[in-house]
């Protein structure tokens, strides 16, 4: 097995009380081509930012409005990891986050796909 997708965001930023747009729209391997091992973390500049991973057709989400590190560096293995799981081939991958604070996070995540 061997990482053949590798997603990630830089100092995102998330507004006060909003919930951010898919961060997978559009990448590259949003969409799953290989039955692969899913792992994912991040890292927040501060408490408050939750994060929810959808891997459709499987039923719910893998991560439902959890919180997330608030180490405010590049997310690391394994102190950030968030979770790991298997996914079938064609599944699509959707990432969000939901700020429940009144001032602007930022957070930085990874998303690898092995195969």
């Amino acid at each position: 097995m061997s990482v053949y997708g590798f997603m990630s965001g830089s100092a995102f930023s998330v507004a006060a009380n909003a919930v951010s747009t898919n961060q997978l729209a559009g990448q590259l391997y949003e969409f799953l081509q290989v039955r692969s091992l899913v792992r994912y973390r991040a890292a927040a500049s501060a408490a408050g930012l939750n994060t929810s991973l959808l891997c459709v057709p499987r039923p719910g989400p893998v991560v439902n409005d959890q919180p997330i590190s608030q180490a405010n560096r590049w997310p690391v293995l394994p102190d950030d990891l968030v979770t790991q799981f298997p996914a079938s081939a064609g599944s699509r991958l959707v990432l969000t986050f939901r700020n429940t604070t009144a001032g602007a996070l930022t957070v930085n995540w990874v998303l690898e796909t092995i195969g």
